[in-house]
């Protein structure tokens, strides 16, 4: 019988994964700590410990992405980067209206600002990375390709990187401009062996999204656009963060991966 399974190697690779606590981020921190990787995960709760899933094989940080003092500290907390996943996000519909404007600049601040006040303070870190030392001796007329992975930044977009959800402007003004940041800095480090791209995920089993899962009116029409007919998987995404991060993807920057199960291609 056919194995197409892809089989990652990441011993010795440092990671951080913010948001790593809950679904999305618990999905790649997960990912990457099987492939051997040491993994560095934040959450809002003051201990692993605070939250039902377990978190022992992980290194925690509180961290509260609106205080960008705290980001400084937990970037300074690290001994080397060589993988960053900007994950940590939300929306704050349910009571909260991101129409007004104190609420919108909330929902920017955590689901734009902090992506690149992180990505800003661990950028140092990330050009000392051997892996990014290696992308650079692999550049150049006369290399021969030795696909060497680079060292990484990992934004988590959506699909309202690309069109509107009325409920939600700030978040969806956020990922939009996630996606934006990716082009930019991915030009601007480049010259530094990093590289930045961006996964949009489409509608994935999260804790955030269960209230749509769990409704049969509102379930019913994502699946009938779903034309591979199911939600996604926190392990969906985290598979593409592997991608991203590894050897396989060296010649990718500045991109924005989409893991939608065909979602966003529907009319």
């Amino acid at each position: 019988m056919a194995n197409a399974t892809a089989n990652y190697d990441y011993s010795g690779t440092r990671v951080l994964v913010t948001g790593g606590s809950n679904g999305i981020g618990l999905g790649i921190a997960r990912a990457f700590a099987d492939a051997g990787a040491s993994v560095v995960i934040t959450g809002t709760r003051a201990a692993a410990a605070d939250y039902d899933n377990d978190l022992s094989s992980f290194d925690y940080r509180q961290l509260d992405v609106r205080d960008r003092a705290r980001i400084v500290a937990v970037a300074e907390s690290l001994d080397g980067l060589d993988v960053l996943c900007n994950n940590a996000g939300a929306s704050l519909p349910g009571g909260r209206d991101e129409y007004d404007p104190e609420v919108f600049e909330e929902a920017v601040a955590i689901n734009l600002f902090s992506a690149f006040h992180l990505a800003s303070a661990c950028r140092e870190m990330l050009a000392a990375s051997p892996l990014a030392a290696a992308l650079l001796a692999d550049q150049g007329p006369g290399t021969q390709a030795r696909s060497a992975a680079g060292a990484s930044v990992i934004n988590t977009a959506s699909l309202t990187s690309f069109f509107g959800v009325a409920v939600v402007p700030g978040y969806g003004a956020a990922k939009a401009g996630l996606a934006q940041l990716g082009k930019t800095l991915s030009i601007a480090w480049a010259p530094q062996g990093i590289r930045i791209n961006a996964i949009a995920a489409g509608m994935i089993e999260t804790r955030m999204t269960a209230i749509v899962k769990d409704t049969p009116e509102m379930n019913e029409p994502v699946l009938a656009r779903t034309p591979l007919g199911r939600w996604g998987r926190p392990d969906d995404v985290a598979g593409a963060a592997l991608f991203l991060a590894s050897s396989q993807a060296s010649f990718i920057t500045g991109s924005t991966l989409v893991v939608d199960g065909g979602y966003s291609v529907m009319g």
